[in-house]
């Protein structure tokens, strides 16, 4: 069943539907693209629904969590997978549960404090642990301008400038972190890069590490350039050129014999595999504009208003109209779709060309598998939650 035909047919709208198999396709494309040595973790914050992340069993070489509750559900999700533990702010009662998982394999360290921190709590485990120093590296006025997402080059909380790598490096051979094991550097530094911009700012990553290593004697076994890989929500066709970035990656890993990289989409995995499909309530004209308001909205889908751009979207039309009064609707204008929330920025789309579009009839948006039920405001307002819906849900491996 083709996901237009299942959301013409749900009896409970609004509602989420993910296409499985599309998404177990697409991650295998991708991981065929890349070369050896370079390891594919997939960022659970982009969707850490539970079919999602065993749809991705198997593909991935791992998954990156963020936070205590993540490390919990992605564990007990694919309890053998591979988890890489990042994010500032780690509690202690975080550092102590991840301790005792050993299938966190990484640490991404954040700062100093942090490192302290585990290192205290690692004295008792009964293994070493492995960590990646996160940092903050400077990439030229202007390098990172055009992005939708920086968390590094300039100031912000993620990581930790040089000069704090530096001393972190200190600290690791000095008494007290016998337990902490270096393995390499992570630098997850901006999101929405097209391929070329991606390479680009994996050489400067890599060769700050390498050079660090160099300056002080230290074998350098993994640096982690993040993800952040680019997704055009105004042009659905257009995709990451992941042919291109892994044969650079190829071209960047082979002055490094004993070097592992590592990449760790979220966005890009997921994003086209979901859709979001609710029902027009109504249509109405506004100071000389025509607004589509629908079941739901940015409560249960809020990337649009996050990220400033209109949610592509489908008219499935219905011909069936129950109601004695007159059916409101749009004919080849521009129009906004809002959702049922008191506020102006519950919009969804915003001056789309429709061809026709009437109260009754059912919209499907594309590209809402990654940062979209799972970062919304869902208690705003109290309305009712979504459904889920997973074609093909079995798993034919």
């Amino acid at each position: 069943m083709t996901v237009p035909t299942a959301a013409a047919e749900l009896a409970e709208l609004p509602a989420y539907l993910y296409d499985l198999a599309a998404l177990r396709s697409h991650a295998a494309a991708v991981r065929a693209a890349l070369p050896d040595r370079v390891e594919l973790y997939y960022a659970a914050k982009a969707n850490p629904e539970a079919p999602v992340l065993t749809a991705l069993s198997g593909l991935v070489d791992g998954y990156e969590v963020s936070s205590g509750g993540e490390l919990a559900h992605v564990h007990a999700t694919v309890p053998d997978a591979p988890l890489a533990f990042g994010g500032p702010g780690k509690t202690p009662e975080e550092i102590a549960a991840a301790l005792r998982l050993p299938a966190v394999r990484r640490w991404h360290v954040e700062s100093e404090r942090e490192l302290h921190a585990l290192a205290a709590a690692a004295a008792t485990a009964d293994r070493p642990v492995d960590v990646l120093l996160r940092a903050n590296l400077p990439v030229g006025d202007g390098a990172l301008a055009g992005v939708a997402l920086a968390m590094g080059g300039r100031p912000t909380p993620f990581g930790m400038d040089p000069d704090r790598i530096e001393a972190c490096l200190a600290l690791l051979a000095s008494p007290g972190f016998e337990h902490l094991r270096l393995r390499g550097i992570h630098a997850h530094l901006a999101s929405g890069l097209p391929a070329d911009e991606q390479l680009r700012l994996a050489e400067r990553i890599v060769t700050w590490s390498t050079e660090l290593a160099a300056r002080h004697r230290l074998p350098l076994h993994e640096v982690n350039v993040g993800g952040g890989m680019a997704v055009d929500y105004d042009d659905p066709d257009a995709r990451f050129d992941w042919a291109r970035f892994g044969e650079g990656l190829g071209k960047l890993l082979a002055p490094h014999p004993g070097l592992t990289l590592r990449i760790e989409p979220g966005r890009a995995l997921t994003a086209y595999c979901g859709w979001y499909a609710t029902e027009v309530l109504d249509v109405k004209r506004s100071h000389g504009e025509d607004f589509a308001v629908v079941r739901g909205g940015t409560h249960h889908l809020r990337t649009p208003a996050t990220r400033g751009h209109s949610q592509p979207f489908t008219v499935l039309p219905v011909d069936h109209w129950p109601h004695p009064w007159p059916r409101p609707g749009a004919t080849d204008a521009p129009v906004t779709v809002s959702g049922q929330l008191c506020t102006p920025k519950d919009v969804l789309a915003a001056r789309t060309p429709v061809a026709a579009l009437r109260a009754g009839d059912r919209l499907l948006f594309a590209m809402a598998g990654a940062y979209a039920w799972n970062i919304s405001h869902h208690e705003f307002l109290m309305h009712p939650r979504p459904a889920f819906h997973y074609l093909d849900p079995a798993d034919p491996r």
